[in-house]
């Protein structure tokens, strides 16, 4: 049972996010040249033998391949795919930068998706969080609508990125009903077997020649994939969900860092300003959660 240990935690985080981060970009090199299928299939088979690894050792790699609600593992896991192809697809597109700003209006939309399906109840701050976070994305898609961006294919990359948030929310829905009764591990062991194969499957619709270097960037994307999903499970067991949950939208500067210095991509005012408005939704919309959350606790407490 892993020690309470914060500080480590964030170490942890840090390095996942990096790893996730760097992902992000070796899949935004890698798309130049591979199909989506491919993508997928690389991402996923090569990220899972660290994880098996990690279940392994943790001694949960038993309690993993077993479920007693199977469909909902299927149905989880064609969302995930989904959303897998979605952030692909925005990131062959949009920068890393962009791809990674868009990916923070899950929690955002994870909350409409809790009011409707779960029936949660949510706190005025949350709403507040959902005009800004939509704020952010018009001004991001700004330039998009009257410059020749559009003829680049950032309208593409928007409409996916934001379809993976939408789609994401819905994941975790599914991800939240399941954690009911099956462990995270079951949950994470059996997206990577299903992205896996349909990855594979994805070989009917024409998959491209690699040359060597983008074999390379594909089985790093998996390898970062794999290491960064494990070291975020590890600092989770370590600290408050809270704690990370706020941490975690640090990793638009990683993402933005990776576009400047590595990948040479220029960030515009509009970029910025829009990520940094995502950004702060999303904390308001995490804020207003955890507030509410605090206050029905009260409120049942003293009744």
């Amino acid at each position: 049972m892993p020690v309470h240990n914060p500080r480590l935690a964030l170490v942890l985080a840090t390095g996942g996010l990096v790893c996730l981060i760097a992902m992000s970009a070796v899949i935004h090199e890698a798309a130049l040249h591979a199909t989506l299928g491919q993508l997928i299939f690389w991402r996923s088979a090569i990220a899972l033998p660290p994880i098996i690894a990690y279940l392994a050792l943790r001694g949960q790699l038993g309690t993993s391949i077993r479920t007693k609600r199977p469909g909902k593992h299927l149905v989880r896991g064609l969302l995930g795919c989904v959303v897998m192809a979605l952030n692909f697809t925005a990131l062959a597109y949009l920068s890393v930068g962009v791809a990674t700003a868009l990916s923070y209006l899950t929690p955002i939309l994870s909350m409409f998706a809790a009011m409707l399906l779960l029936k949660e109840r949510t706190a005025i701050l949350v709403v507040l969080g959902v005009v800004f976070g939509f704020a952010g994305v018009l001004i991001m898609l700004f330039p998009s609508l009257v410059s020749s961006e559009v003829r680049d294919g950032a309208l593409i990359g928007i409409a996916a990125g934001v379809g993976m948030a939408a789609t994401n929310a819905l994941s975790r829905v599914q991800v939240k009903d399941l954690t009911r009764t099956d462990p995270p591990a079951s949950i994470a062991l059996s997206f990577g077997l299903l992205s896996t194969l349909l990855g594979a499957a994805s070989i009917v619709l024409g998959w491209v020649p690699l040359d060597g270097q983008t074999q390379l960037l594909l089985i790093g994307a998996g390898l970062l994939g794999g290491f960064g999903h494990v070291m975020m499970m590890e600092a989770v067991a370590r600290a408050p969900v809270s704690l990370l949950a706020g941490y975690e939208y640090t990793g638009i500067l990683w993402a933005f860092m990776f576009d400047v210095l590595l990948l040479g991509i220029h960030l515009d005012i509009w970029k910025v300003v829009g990520a940094a408005v995502i950004v702060a939704a999303a904390l308001l919309v995490a804020i207003g959660q955890g507030t509410f959350r605090r206050t029905i606790t009260a409120t049942a407490g003293s009744a």
